[in-house]
């Protein structure tokens, strides 16, 4: 992964699970990210956020690590799927961001489909209307024009069941979305909550280690002083008898 941020200066390595924090906090603002065209607010935003979980990050390390990501994305795009996943690890990721964003696209899309044919439909009835004031034959024209409006609200009617054919499409799939971010989700917490209980589990065997270690340290100690103090007490004795048997006798 890469170790430069903005500036070309090099920074900390990008962990793997500081990366998909990254992609998660980037999806949930993706919308926001299509509506405004000047984002440093938002890079911003994302990096006060990834403070807040512990990494220090600047926004423009952030904005350039989510490019390297994006064209390292684009670039695995002629490989096969597995072999994406493979090569990649943040494929998923990254294949929910971008399909997200091409189901708004989509979406968007739908209703500036169904506003122009709504515009179409009112240029039509304007048209009739001009036709009937130029028609020297009212009876016929007005046969026109019924055949004309039936036209339109079978248009209408068909651009209508289109756009609801379109938006459900779109409702599914983003539900699939939202369901793989929720299990992304669940599973980053399930990872989180093992390495809490790995890590309190080395804490208590290493505090476990520290209570055996200065019991053996006191039993030593107690030991060493037991033995001094036999060894004093020999030796005083010993000293004593010295004594006694240098010293002359008395009459």
């Amino acid at each position: 992964m890469d170790s430069t941020g903005g500036g070309g200066e090099r920074f900390p390595q990008w962990s793997v699970e500081e990366t998909r924090d990254l992609l998660m906090l980037r999806a949930e603002l993706e919308p926001t990210f299509m509506e405004k065209k000047r984002n440093k607010v938002l890079w911003q935003l994302i990096s006060t956020n990834m403070k807040e979980r512990g990494y220090n990050r600047t926004a423009d390390q952030c904005k350039c690590k989510w490019k390297n990501l994006v064209t390292r994305y684009k670039g695995l795009e002629t490989m096969e799927e597995e072999g994406m996943r493979q090569q990649f690890p943040f494929y998923n990721e990254l294949q929910a961001i971008f399909t997200g964003r091409m189901q708004r696209m989509l979406w968007m899309e739908a209703e500036a489909i169904g506003g122009s044919s709504k515009k179409r439909l009112l240029s039509s009835d304007d048209d009739d209307d001009q036709d009937e004031e130029e028609s020297d034959a009212i009876a016929d024209k007005a046969a026109a024009s019924k055949k004309k409006k039936k036209i339109a609200a079978n248009n209408k009617d068909a651009a209508v069941v289109n756009l609801k054919e379109i938006l459900e499409e779109l409702m599914k799939q983003h539900m699939q979305i939202e369901m793989q971010w929720m299990k992304l989700y669940e599973s980053k917490e399930e990872e989180r909550r093992r390495r809490d209980m790995e890590w309190r589990q080395k804490m208590e065997a290493l505090e476990n280690d520290k209570i055996m270690f200065d019991r053996r340290w006191r039993d030593r100690e107690q030991q060493t002083r037991i033995k001094e103090e036999t060894r004093s007490e020999k030796r005083d004795a010993l000293i004593t008898i010295l004594l006694n048997k240098l010293r002359p006798p008395q009459d």
